[in-house]
């Protein structure tokens, strides 16, 4: 068995909470926007909105590569501005045995969560930078 963490970070925008929380929930063609340097492509598979039961592709650079992951969006609640992602398919499941991502927003403010379980010690441990 893996060893389990969680990590939380709660960060100031400029732009607002509900700004944040809209660009992932309807306006995801934007997500690229945000940091082009990180994050290539941003697609729903499933679904025409992020909502429950959504397919969702990242296509980011990490280390000087090119990643992927796919995330079934689990919840998504627009009155409290919040997605919980799980993690199906994609590079980070090479390291880790889950790897689950929760996004809230209020006010100024987002708060990210990561769950996951690392498949060795070796594994390093997640970061938001």
């Amino acid at each position: 068995m893996g060893m389990k963490g969680k990590l939380i970070a709660s960060m100031e925008v400029k732009c607002g909470g509900h700004l944040l929380f809209d660009i992932f929930h309807t306006n995801n063609h934007h997500v690229p926007n945000i940091s082009p340097r990180n994050i290539n492509n941003f697609e729903i598979h499933e679904g025409e909105i992020i909502k429950a039961g959504s397919i969702v592709s990242w296509k980011y650079n990490e280390g000087g590569q090119q990643m992927y992951m796919n995330y079934l969006v689990e919840a998504a609640d627009p009155e409290n501005k919040s997605i919980t992602w799980k993690l199906i398919e994609g590079d980070l499941l090479e390291l880790y045995n889950y790897f689950n991502v929760a996004t809230s927003c209020d006010h100024q403010w987002t708060t990210w969560t990561y769950e996951y379980e690392k498949k060795s010690e070796d594994t390093p441990e997640p970061s938001f930078t």
